[in-house]
C-alpha cells in the first residue's frame, strides 16, 4: 500500500500538489463562473463541490508515488464528488492524469491494472455524464446522440489512457534499470569468483610443487645426516635453492594480483629444464621424449599451460608415486600439443582423488586454452594426458 520514498521526494510531491491546487482551483472557478456551475444544483453547492473535488484530486497527486493505490481511490472519490455537484470536466481534472501516471509507473500489479481499467471506465462514465446530464442533447436524434457519446468516450479514454501509457513506459525503464543492476552485480560476482579460482590455482601451482620438493629433500637429508653428511649438505642446498625459487614465484604472483594477470613474466617451455632439475633433486628421474618438436613459437598461453600441467603432474609423482622414473611425452603436432605423464604408484596408493586441487587445476588449465585433460590410474601407473590446441604458430627465426 505504501512504498518507501525519500523525504525529499515526498516534500516535492506535496509542494507540487499545493502549486497545482493553487493554479487549477481559480482557473476552474473562472471557467465555471457563478451562474454557470449547474442548472439543477445551487451555486454554493457547486462551488463547494469544486473545492472538495480539487482537494481530493490534488491530494491524490501528493501521495501518488508514496501510495499509488490509495491515490487512485482518492482520485475516484474526487471525481464522484465533482459529478455529484453537477460539474462537468474542469481544469482540476489535470490532477487525475498525474494519478493515473503514478499508478502505472509505481503501483503494484493490481494497482497497475486498476489504473488501466480506471482509464477505460472513467472515460465511459465521463462520456455518459457529459452526454446525458443537463439535457444537453435533448431534441437531437438517437444517431446523433450515440455518435456524440462514442466520440466523447473515445476522446475521454484517450485523454485518460495517455498518461497511463506514459507511466507504463517509465515502469519499463525502471525494470530495465533493476535488471541491468542485477546483471552487473551478477557479472561482478562471477568475475570475483573467477579471480578467486585463478588465485587458488596459481597459488597451488606455485607453492605445492616447491613444497613437495622441499619435503622430499628434507626427508632425504634427515635420513642421510648420520651416515653421509655430504649428502645432507647437498640436500640442504637444494632445499635453499627451491625455497628461493618458490619465494620468487610467490612475489611474481603477488605482483600479478596487484595489477593484471598478464603483467610480469610467465613460465614458458624454456623453463622446463629447470623444472626437471628440481624433480631430479627430489629423487625422481624424468625421462622426457619430445616428438615431434615444436614447428615454431607456440602461443604464450599454451606454453604456460604445458608448464603448469607438467609441474602439477610431476608434483603428484613426487608425492604419490613409488619413486623411480617418470615418463614424459610431448608431441607438438601442427594443430595441437599432446602432453602425457606416466609414473608408477604403489598398489595401495590412491592417487589424484576427485576432490584434489591439483587435478582440478590441471583440467582448468587445459580448458582455459580450449583443450581437454584426462587423469586416471591404469594398472600400477597413473597417467595424465592433455591435448591443447595451438592453431597457427610463428617461425622461431622471427624471435629477437
Amino acid at each position: 500500500m505504501i512504498r518507501p520514498l525519500s523525504r525529499t521526494s515526498l516534500v516535492l510531491d506535496i509542494v507540487g500538489a499545493f502549486v497545482l491546487f493553487a493554479v487549477l482551483v481559480p482557473t476552474s472557478l473562472a471557467f465555471y463562473a457563478p451562474g454557470n456551475l449547474s442548472t439543477t444544483v445551487p451555486e454554493a453547492v457547486g462551488i463547494g463541490g469544486l473545492v472538495v473535488a480539487a482537494v481530493l484530486q490534488c491530494g491524490a497527486v501528493a501521495i501518488g508515488r508514496l501510495a499509488p493505490g490509495i491515490a487512485l481511490a482518492v482520485a475516484w472519490a474526487g471525481a464522484l464528488v465533482q459529478m455529484a455537484a453537477g460539474l462537468g470536466p474542469l481544469p482540476i481534472n489535470v490532477a487525475i492524469l498525474g494519478v493515473l501516471y503514478a499508478a502505472a509507473a509505481w503501483g503494484t500489479t493490481r494497482v497497475f491494472w486498476a489504473g488501466l481499467v480506471s482509464s477505460f471506465v472513467g472515460g465511459v462514465i465521463a462520456a455518459t455524464y457529459i452526454t446525458f446530464s443537463n439535457d444537453q442533447f435533448v431534441g437531437v436524434g438517437i444517431s446523433s446522440t450515440v455518435a456524440s457519446f462514442v466520440l466523447i468516450a473515445f476522446m475521454s479514454i484517450l485523454a485518460l489512457g495517455s498518461p497511463w501509457l506514459g507511466g507504463f513506459g517509465w515502469r519499463m525503464v525502471l525494470r530495465w534499470r533493476v535488471s541491468r543492476e542485477a546483471q552487473t552485480r551478477a557479472e561482478l560476482a562471477t568475475a570475483e569468483e573467477q579471480e578467486r579460482v585463478r588465485i587458488a590455482r596459481d597459488m597451488h601451482d606455485v607453492v605445492a610443487h616447491s613444497l613437495a620438493v622441499i619435503v622430499a629433500q628434507s626427508d632425504g637429508a634427515r635420513y642421510a645426516a648420520a651416515s653421509s653428511p655430504e649428502v645432507a649438505v647437498e640436500a640442504l642446498g637444494t632445499i635453499s635453492q627451491t625455497a628461493r625459487s618458490a619465494l620468487s614465484d610467490v612475489r611474481m604472483l603477488l605482483t600479478q594480483l596487484r595489477h593484471r594477470q598478464g603483467d610480469g613474466p610467465q613460465p614458458t617451455i624454456a623453463d622446463l629444464e629447470q623444472l626437471f632439475a628440481q624433480v631430479r633433486q627430489a629423487g625422481v628421474e624424468p625421462r622426457v621424449t619430445v616428438d615431434p618438436m615444436p614447428p615454431g613459437e607456440p602461443p604464450g598461453a599454451i606454453q604456460l599451460a604445458v608448464y603448469r600441467i607438467l609441474q602439477e603432474a610431476l608434483t603428484n609423482a613426487i608425492r604419490h608415486g613409488s619413486g623411480g622414473a617418470v615418463d614424459i611425452r610431448l608431441a607438438w603436432l601442427p594443430d595441437r600439443v599432446e602432453v602425457e605423464v606416466r609414473n608408477a604408484v604403489a598398489v595401495a596408493q590412491v592417487v589424484g582423488a576427485p576432490g584434489g586441487h591439483g587435478l582440478v587445476g590441471m583440467r582448468e588449465r587445459a580448458q582455459l586454452v580450449g583443450g581437454s585433460l584426462r587423469a586416471e590410474r591404469t594398472g600400477d601407473e597413473f597417467v595424465v594426458h592433455a591435448a591443447l590446441p595451438i592453431g597457427a604458430t610463428q617461425p622461431s627465426e622471427g624471435r629477437a
